[in-house]
């Protein structure tokens, strides 16, 4: 009888330690937030000024004009972006910041279109419309949505990368490389530019003076001296793999051959 009042009282005591364990034991540390996603940021702080950087969309039908090497004039102010781009036609009528669904809202902030001029280098014009398009940040992806004469909207995805502070007009020089060919003509560099309302040209000569004439696309461009190495003054975009032509009369019979021309952009400099 002893030893079961005995057994019994040690089993109580065991339990009272149990529950009294289980009272003052540490609540759980509760988790930590989840980081959310944030907008990404404009990587790239430009100071007030105007700017030539790519304008890079998913989609061969919404595109900047071949014309302009794939870029536009991006202008910063009071550290705000805005970059004007000058598409393939006039089919684009609008472009809304965000996507289709909320571009179709009363009240959404649509961009109209301008008509812009868009001089080829066959010496042809023609219109294309253009958008003033605000970027809220370079170097990622942000939504921007399209309407175009039929009236529907479509969602796509562009970007804006690769700012290149734009010159004044003046006289400056830039360094420029020459690929293709037989890999024996060269071309001098730096070589000379000239800008004219956000257009570039360059003068661009010749280790030889038997080059005839240059050819880009269609047009056709002649020398614009008459001794010397042949030199000619041809429009160039900065930061692009140009392809050229060029005849040569040094060999037996008139030949007209491909090359590439790159001018680097971050090595404009004041003449």
């Amino acid at each position: 009888m002893k030893m079961r009042k005995l057994i019994s009282l040690i089993l109580a005591v065991l339990t009272l330690c149990f529950v009294f364990a289980g009272c003052t034991k540490a609540p759980a540390k509760p988790e930590e937030p989840t980081e959310t996603a944030t907008e990404p940021q404009n990587t790239a702080a430009l100071e007030d000024g105007t700017y030539f950087a790519d304008f890079i969309t998913d989609s061969n039908m919404f595109h900047v004009n071949d014309t302009y090497g794939g870029k536009g004039v991006l202008t910063v102010k009071d550290g705000k972006m805005t970059i004007h781009i000058t598409l393939a036609s006039t089919s684009i009528q609008k472009l809304f910041i965000g996507t289709a669904e909320d571009a179709q809202k009363e009240g959404a902030a649509l961009i109209d279109h301008t008509v812009d001029t868009v001089n080829y280098d066959d010496g042809t014009t023609d219109e294309a419309n253009g958008f003033d398009v605000t970027v809220p940040y370079l170097d990622d992806d942000f939504d921007c949505a399209l309407i175009g004469k039929k009236g529907k909207w479509y969602d796509h995805k562009v970007s804006v990368a690769n700012p290149v502070k734009a010159a004044e007009d003046g006289e400056y020089t830039m360094d420029v490389t020459l690929t293709g060919g037989s890999g024996k003509a060269s071309v001098t560099s730096p070589a000379k530019i000239v800008v004219k309302n956000n257009n570039y040209y360059a003068e661009v000569e010749w280790s030889s003076s038997h080059y005839e004439y240059m050819t880009i696309g269609e047009a056709q461009y002649d020398p614009i001296n008459t001794e010397g190495n042949s030199t000619f003054l041809i429009p160039i975009t900065p930061d692009a793999d140009m392809e050229i032509s060029a005849l040569t009369t040094a060999m037996s019979e008139p030949h007209l051959i491909d090359y590439v021309l790159h001018f680097d952009g971050s090595t404009l400099k004041a003449k």
